[in-house]
């Protein structure tokens, strides 16, 4: 069945699965935004479920920006169905499309048998332009968002809870590390460590991490910065050492980045008035479990010690980039670095 149902823009990607669960389709989808992890989610689902397979042979059109134009778009739209109840046409890398305003005058009647699905990746289209400001009004529209930094250790822990999977926070840290804000990336190595745990166990572990991620436990940003707030010196140079001996694995970009990104919040944990779990959770946020090593990382470096780490990473980085350094290379200026933090 597909309703005449308008939809707004803060449609939720867990909104628009359940009305298709439910095959309460809408004539028209525009999916945009920088993450195309839950486009694709939600475009696969319409391609391979509201069709039977003999009706997918008649009546399922997949089309790609690259190769048509809006006007062969509505053409397709305007077809009907030879099969069942629905035509489904789905235009991929519909970003890749110049010319949009001929759209209007389809949206103004969209044909009631066709489900058209827009899914236009990385980016959104100007929300001024009066041809979105149509889609607006008529289709359901999802926009997906990139993940911030800070909310990539809380999508893990949830993903993985969908899934009757508990991780340890230090593996939700490994992977953060590692993988950063890319949602296909962490979704496939999460689904390895699903399938490679053992049968008797509902948990990922550091490590499990290891052995099927290959990511070191021992040897990560994440035991840097430890070694860093408990004053560690041989851990740490040990580690760093490890990093010089395996630069693909932890790109010095990657490492200095993490720690500006530390040392930038321990800064701002030094100067706020409430210093609770759940006050610097909310104000660095951070997930509250974290909280501790600021704390005691605050006990190890001053305010006045921060801004000068801070002040050496930015100096290491720009050596590292070819600024004034023109021949020492990444494992020395790490060692450089980790000593003036320590000392």
């Amino acid at each position: 069945m597909i309703t005449d149902k308008v939809a707004k823009q803060e449609t939720t990607y867990e909104q628009i699965l359940t009305d298709l669960r439910k095959k309460a389709y809408h004539h028209v989808y525009f999916l945009m935004g920088e993450e195309p992890y839950y486009i694709d989610l939600l475009s696969d689902f319409i391609q391979n479920n509201v069709l039977d397979e003999a009706e997918k042979e008649f009546d399922l059109t997949i089309l790609y920006g690259k190769d048509v134009d809006i006007i062969t778009v509505i053409n397709t739209a305007k077809r009907y169905p030879m099969m069942g109840k629905h035509q489904v046409v789905i235009v991929k890398e519909a970003q890749l499309i110049k010319e949009w305003d001929n759209l209007i005058h389809y949206l103004s009647n969209p044909l009631k048998s066709t489900i058209l699905v827009f899914c236009y990746k990385y980016n959104t289209p100007d929300k001024r332009k009066k041809w979105f400001l149509e889609v607006l009004k008529v289709a359901t529209v999802y926009e997906s968002v990139k993940l911030r930094d800070y909310e990539v250790g809380a999508w893990i822990t949830k993903y993985c809870k969908s899934k009757n999977v508990a991780i340890d926070e230090k593996a939700v840290a490994m992977l953060t590390d590692f993988l950063g804000t890319d949602l296909s990336k962490l979704v496939n190595e999460l689904e390895k460590l699903v399938l490679t745990k053992s049968n008797d166990s509902q948990r990922i572990t550091p490590d499990l991490v290891e052995k099927n991620i290959g990511i070191s436990k021992d040897f990560n940003v994440f035991e840097l910065q430890s070694a860093l707030i408990n004053k560690d010196v041989l851990k740490a140079n040990r580690i760093i050492r490890y990093f010089s001996e395996n630069k693909k694995a932890n790109p010095m970009v990657l490492v200095l980045a993490q720690l500006f990104k530390f040392f930038s919040e321990l800064m701002m944990y030094h100067y706020l008035p409430d210093k609770s779990q759940g006050a610097v959770a909310s104000e660095l946020r951070i997930n509250p479990y974290f909280v501790k090593d600021y704390q005691k990382a605050s006990q190890a470096f001053g305010a006045w010690k921060t801004m000068n780490i801070i002040t050496y990473i930015r100096e290491t980085d720009a050596r590292y980039k070819g600024i004034d350094n023109p021949s020492t290379d990444e494992g020395d200026l790490m060692k450089e670095l980790i000593f003036k933090i320590l000392h």
